[in-house]
This record gives C-alpha cells, structure tokens and sequence, in this order.
C-alpha cells in the first residue's frame, strides 16, 4: 500500500509539472504572436530620399551619399520571448519603433543583446524567438539594418547556437537587413564593413561590426563575469580592410597618404575604456593628457566597466593605422559616457533593457540611443538621447518610469 501511495504521489507530481510546463508553452506562443503582430503593426517610417546600399563585389554593403549618413546605434534590447516577459517585451518594441520613427536613420547598427534566453527572467531558452520579434520589427519599420553579436544572444543553454542565430539574419529573407556572416577564415559571426563613399566611388566612411563573443576562462555560463576579447585574427582582418580601403581611395584621388576614416561597432568594451575611465577618476574626474571626457555618466556598478578578461591588439592596431576614430559598444547597461582616449573616442551608448537588470523597467534615464552623424569629410558627432523626451512621445504610449540619477562613483575597486 505505501508503494501505491508513493508512486501515485509521484504521478501527481510529474501531471502538475507537465501541466505546468504545456500552459507555460502555451502561454509563450500566445504571447510571441501577440508581440510579433504588434511588432508589424507600426507604420512604415518614412525618410525622403532614402539611400538604398548595393552589395560590393567582396561581399560588404555599400552607401553612396554625398550629404550627412546618420546612423542609429542601439543595444541590449533584451527580448526574453518567454511567458515571463511579454509585457516587457512589447515595451521593448515600443521603444525601439518610437526612436527610429523619429529619427528615421539610414542605419540601425544593434550592438548585441537582441534576445535574452535566460529562463528565470523570461521563462524559456528559445533565443531565435526573440530575434524573429525584432526582425519582424525592423523589416516593418523599413530602415536598413545590421547586427553585432553580444554574449546574451546565444547563451551556451539556448537552443540556437551562434551559427543558426547567425544563418537566420543572413538567409531569413529581409529586405532591408544587411548582417552576413562575414569571412570563415576568422573568429566569429557578423565581421562585416559597411562602407560609406561619395559620388566619385570615394569611400568617407566605413563601419566596422565585430563579433566581441561571449564568455571566456571556463566561465560558460557567464556567472563570474568572465568576457572574451576581440581575437587576433578579426584584427588581422580590420587591418587588412583598412590597407586594401586606403589603396582604393588612393586609386581614386591620387593621394597615396590619405587614410579612410572608419568606426568600430561591438558589444562588449575594451579593456581601454575601463582604462580611460579609471585614469578619468584617478584625476579627480579631470581631463589628462590621455583622457578628454565628452558626456555621460558610469552609472555601474562594481568593476564600473566590465571589459574582456584579456588583452587583445585591437585599441593599438587602430592607433597605428589612424583610421578608425570613433569606438561604439554596449553591455554595461547603466553606462553612458563618452570619452577621447589617445585621439579616439570610445563610447557607451544608451540601452533599451527592461528585462534583464532587475527593476529596469521602473527606471529611465539609461534608456534611450545613440545618434551619429558623419559627415562627407569623414569626421563624426555623437549625441546620446534618452527614451523619454518630447519627440518620442507622440506616436506610441509610455510606461511610467523614475528618472533616477546615474552617479559616477569616486572610488575605484581594488
């Protein structure tokens, strides 16, 4: 009789859990849908004159604009797709479309974190949801669009690996994302250059997205804060593209000394920004002779700055060449700032996340993008703009949030 009893003790257990998890599937597909029909119910946003790239016979995307090319960056958009995050999820949306339609950018380069698998936030380990939800929502908002990989958008327990979440943006049939793979012959997925060049063929700018990867030193699932580095042989390869892009313009103008001019588009930040930021507050938040503080606040945290665990030759192969002038990453959510280290500027830009920093959705003076505008002569302007300012406000309706204060801390870890 006690053997009977505990088996069907047993069998109670295992009907609730399965029970539990059909209507937790249930109620996630429900809610994708729901955010997925929101997501193609905006407006196509509509830019005069818009610039329409062609596809470069070495595979890389190319504009040809003699007036300013403004580019929009967001990051950490955080898109659970699980029944535990449909409501913020479409918060997220809302976000996403107001900016754009406001700003009508002739890009959108997303620095990392589209989806964010991590089940006991969203409630799933599905990460290609999350990324059909803001496909479907950039192809509707019709603006061109590309994607540099961050560490939550294939966690070592999601379902899709880099490789699949990186077949889907490349082959999923949109019109108007520019993300490939990029070469096979180097680390990483979305290594792509996507050039800028005047009417003449001149290139003025060239956008760079690497793939920063994820976590390093044994630290798969991310839980020590452990974080890979650009690899040796992407630097390799951005060097090689900035010569072969010099002795292109040379061929054009005939100035064999000029250098293009080219940014830098990834997730998580140099070890350079930690070490610009912590010379910054070692001076008393004063300039050096290395560090020219633009705008912005450290609003994290600990360590402040979470970079890469390791060295890598990036941040010194840019300073050789004397191409690349402006760095954009992502990652630390409550980080804003902009600083000048050595002649190059290297910038956090606002986040979207309402999922994955506990309460984040409550607070809003983190939330918003990053605009740049570059110029036909190369040269580029930066401006951060928060989320919730008169100009986004019009079109979609807004949670309520605080306006906390983001305040740089006057101590550095040990």
């Amino acid at each position: 009789m006690k053997g009977k009893k505990a088996l069907k003790i047993i069998g109670i257990i295992v009907a609730v859990i399965a029970v539990l998890i059909a209507v937790s599937i249930g109620v996630t597909a429900i809610g994708n849908k729901a955010n997925t029909e929101k997501a193609k119910s905006f407006e196509k946003v509509q830019i005069e004159n818009q610039l329409i790239p062609v596809k470069g016979n070495d595979g890389n995307w190319i504009f040809t604009a003699d007036r300013d090319f403004r580019v929009m960056q967001l990051t950490d958009i955080h898109i659970g797709a699980g029944w535990m995050s449909q409501k913020k999820d479409a918060m997220a949306l809302n976000a996403v479309a107001a900016m754009i339609t406001a700003e009508k950018p002739d890009l959108v380069v997303v620095t990392g974190d589209i989806a964010y698998p991590v089940p006991f936030q969203s409630g799933t380990f599905n990460n290609l949801a999350g990324a059909k939800i803001f496909a479907a929502l950039m192809e509707q908002l019709g603006v061109y669009w590309t994607v540099a990989f961050g560490n939550h958008d294939t966690e070592a327990y999601s379902y899709y690996n880099r490789a699949e979440i990186s077949d889907f943006y490349e082959n999923g049939g949109f019109e108007y994302c520019l993300y490939h793979r990029g070469p096979e012959n180097i680390d990483g997925y979305g290594n792509n250059i996507i050039k800028v060049q005047n009417s003449n063929g001149e290139i003025t700018q060239a956008i760079f997205t690497f793939d920063s990867h994820s976590y390093t030193d044994g630290d798969y699932l991310g839980i020590f804060w452990k974080y890979d580095n650009i690899h040796e042989n992407q630097v390799e390869w951005y060097n090689q593209a900035v010569l072969e892009m010099n002795e292109h313009n040379a061929k054009l103008t005939g100035n064999e000394s000029a250098t293009v001019k080219s940014s830098a588009f990834f997730h998580i930040p140099l070890t350079e920004q930690r070490d610009a930021w912590y010379e910054y507050v070692e001076n008393g938040f004063e300039d050096t002779e290395n560090v020219k503080f633009v705008y912005g606040k450290a609003g994290e945290d600990g360590k402040i700055v979470y970079p890469g665990m390791n060295e890598d030759s990036l941040f010194e192969t840019m300073l050789e060449l004397g191409s690349t002038k402006a760095v954009f990453c992502g990652h630390d959510h409550e980080n804003n700032f902009s600083v000048e280290y050595k002649g190059i500027r290297l910038s956090y830009a606002m986040s979207v996340d309402y999922l994955a920093y506990p309460g984040i959705y409550k607070l809003g003076t983190q939330r918003g993008c990053t605009m740049i505008t570059y110029s036909p002569d190369g040269s580029f302007d930066c401006k951060n703009e928060n989320y919730y300012q008169d100009k986004y406000t019009s079109l979609y309706n807004k949670e309520a949030v605080t306006m906390q204060e983001l305040t740089n801390l006057a101590e550095l870890p040990e």
